[in-house]
């Protein structure tokens, strides 16, 4: 039925702005604080690597879509190339994923109001949830606006900080921490004053804070134009990486030396406060909780359009591919919405763990999504030649480079065993998919008996 079909009112400048915004969230903006503090300047090397890692993730997500245009996103080739339990897994995941970012943001945002307010953080938490359900429920083109006035935030905020931060080097600008320069990268203890573990144990943080960039995906069903759009919007990922994570920590390291930086704040907010002007942490502060509350909306947005598919594909409850009269799904935005509340609720319960828990257990699965994307693309690869061969958005370097970036993220977990903050969420993890893979059985069972009972009424009936 056409009434029961996402619209593509996502416009060319949707997508730029919704690519930016899924690469800078609350990972870098909060999440970094505790990075630097873990890995020191050596930071920027992480950030480094996991970025050209997904950048090739990334090239191989944009060949796989625009390959069929039926794609609406990557669940479909995931159980086209792996297997339908593949689609199963990966989608419910994918959801999980976004549940758990969402969270993270949500406790992020209850967090930032302190800054002004003294109030529990679940407070503000959960009004901020109910006015994105709001206006989640509106129009696909409503959340496209959304984003893209969200992205522009983020990106003048970055932006300003790099420019007053060189300004603030070339001129010997002195803090109450020194005096901005260069050589403050490297002048405490050097790039790795922790050493390799403390650089290999900030990964799983600089993980988090790339989730999101697959977000292009997801909109693919809902793109004007996805030929054009998607591709442009990828290409632009090394660029924006360049600039919003090495340049934007390049610069905060060279004005507040690493170890001066307090683990548990937004570094953004500790530099322009070193700046001296009263309302500039105000304004700061009031911009990565912007970010927060971007990253949420997109958690909401990812997870309702991933529940309408997996709903599509028989893979969930039906009621879940209902669309409301503006053509959302609105029964799987309310699902997301209540599961996502309760990270509120762990800011409430335990508010000291709650945000590096969600935030270790989303990377993890972020991985899985991730894994899929490039193990499909192998497959596809060996599987359709044809369509490899005409594609005007061939992924580089493949199949070398996707099993290079399945081996570091096959390291990074392992790496996550020998850590004490991120040992058990990883352990628990498992349980999900052992959970999924249950589920999937069930699901199989009931499509395989649903033409049997067809064929017994019809033979009944004559």
């Amino acid at each position: 039925m056409a009434a029961q079909e996402l619209k593509r009112d996502l416009k060319n400048r949707h997508v730029q702005l919704i690519a930016i915004g899924g690469t800078i969230g609350t990972g870098l903006f909060l999440g970094s604080g505790k990075s630097i503090h873990m890995a020191g300047p050596s930071i920027i090397f992480a950030y480094l690597i996991i970025g050209v890692a997904l950048f090739f993730v990334m090239r191989a997500l944009g060949e796989l879509l625009l390959s069929n245009s039926g794609y609406s996103s990557f669940t479909d080739f995931a159980a086209e190339y792996i297997g339908p339990w593949a689609g199963f897994v990966t989608g419910w995941t994918y959801w999980f994923c976004w549940i758990m970012t969402a969270m993270a943001d949500i406790i992020a945002v209850g967090m930032y109001m302190q800054y002004w307010f003294d109030i529990p953080q679940w407070i503000p938490a959960i009004a901020c949830l109910v006015i994105l359900l709001g206006l989640n429920l509106l129009t696909v083109k409503l959340f496209g606006e959304l984003e893209f006035w969200f992205a522009i935030i983020k990106v003048v905020t970055i932006v300003t900080l790099i420019v007053v931060g060189i300004m603030m080097i070339v001129i010997g600008f002195k803090t109450d921490t020194g005096t901005a320069a260069l050589s403050n990268i490297w002048s405490f203890d050097g790039m790795f004053p922790n050493g390799a573990s403390g650089f290999l144990f900030s990964l799983q943080l600089v993980v988090f804070s790339f989730v999101g960039v697959e977000l292009v995906g997801v909109t693919a069903a809902e793109t004007a134009n996805p030929k054009k759009n998607i591709p442009s919007a990828i290409n632009k990922i090394p660029m924006r990486i360049l600039l919003f994570y090495v340049g934007a920590l390049a610069v905060i390291l060279c004005i507040n030396p690493w170890n001066q930086l307090d683990a548990s704040s937004s570094p953004f907010v500790e530099v322009f406060t070193l700046i001296g002007i009263p309302v500039a942490a105000g304004i700061i502060n009031f911009v990565v909780l912007t970010s927060a509350a971007s990253a949420c909306n997109s958690g909401l947005f990812s997870t309702s359009r991933m529940l309408f598919t997996l709903s599509k594909d028989e893979n969930a409850p039906s009621k879940l591919a209902k669309l409301n009269r503006h053509a959302v799904p609105s029964n799987a935005l309310f699902t997301s919405t209540i599961v996502v509340s309760i990270g509120a609720l762990l800011s409430k319960v335990i508010p000291e763990q709650a945000f590096t828990i969600v935030t270790t257990i989303s990377a993890i699965c972020f991985i899985w999504v991730w894994s899929m994307i490039l193990i499909s693309h192998i497959i596809y690869k060996k599987r359709r030649p044809d369509l490899h061969a005409k594609s005007t958005f061939k992924a580089p370097l493949t199949p070398f480079i996707n099993y290079a970036v399945l081996a570091l993220f096959a390291f990074i977990l392992i790496v996550m065993l020998f850590s004490d903050a991120t040992r058990l969420p990883l352990l628990l993890t498992p349980i999900w998919f052992a959970v999924l893979v249950a589920l999937y059985q069930f699901y199989k069972k009931d499509r395989n008996a649903l033409p049997n009972i067809e064929i017994a009424e019809h033979v009944s009936a004559k």
